[in-house]
């Protein structure tokens, strides 16, 4: 423990997520150790991302805007919507140029023991814009854990409509991974989602 104002610098990095208490403590000492500049620097923007960040208003996408540039992108592919937890989930699959639809955060997963249930996502934004026929195609990629299985369970069961296509994102064994490391639910995935080889 230290003394006053730097036990509670550290305090306050150690609730940030991902943060033990040791890499706490390296921050904390960081900033210390820093020029003035620098933190004063980080201070501002801090400040500045609190005031300018915004949800979009279609996707729940973060932006200095009211919509994001994915939503404002007339290239992007209006029929197809690609369902994610949380903003962070846009970033990674918009690395892979593999994606060039819509996207819609449902700003976290269904966890009865965290208190949240579908009430609390945007759930009921998703229903809004599949209202008007414009998207065939719903993609469900959230986490492949208990969270992610259960939000996809309730979504596919709630979007199961005419005329809408409800697919979920495989997942199975990572690249490089050994078979004898792979727990059981993705050597399980891995199965149900295997392919034909061509010759």
């Amino acid at each position: 423990m230290y003394e006053g104002i730097v036990q509670e610098l550290i305090d306050e990095f150690g609730r940030l997520p991902g943060i033990g208490p040791k890499s706490a403590q390296r921050i904390a000492f960081h900033i210390l150790q820093t020029e003035s500049h620098d933190t004063t620097r980080l201070a501002e923007l801090l400040t500045i991302v609190r005031e300018k960040v915004r949800f979009c208003e279609i996707c729940g996408n973060v932006t200095e805007h009211e919509t994001c540039s994915i939503c404002r992108d007339p290239r992007r592919s209006q029929a197809t919507i690609c369902v994610v937890e949380e903003a962070k989930d846009v970033v990674a699959i918009e690395r892979t140029r593999e994606f060039r639809g819509l996207y819609h955060v449902l700003g976290g997963a269904i966890s009865p023991i965290d208190g949240v249930g579908p009430d609390d996502l945007r759930i009921r934004q998703l229903m809004q814009r599949l209202a008007d026929g414009t998207v065939t195609e719903v993609i469900i990629a959230t986490d492949p854990n208990l969270e992610g299985e259960a939000t996809a369970t309730y979504l596919s069961r709630l979007l199961h409509q005419p005329g809408l296509t409800v697919s979920r994102l495989a997942s199975g064994l990572p690249v490089g991974g050994d078979l004898e490391y792979a727990d059981e639910v993705t050597l399980g995935r891995a199965f149900e989602g295997r392919r034909l080889v061509e010759n």
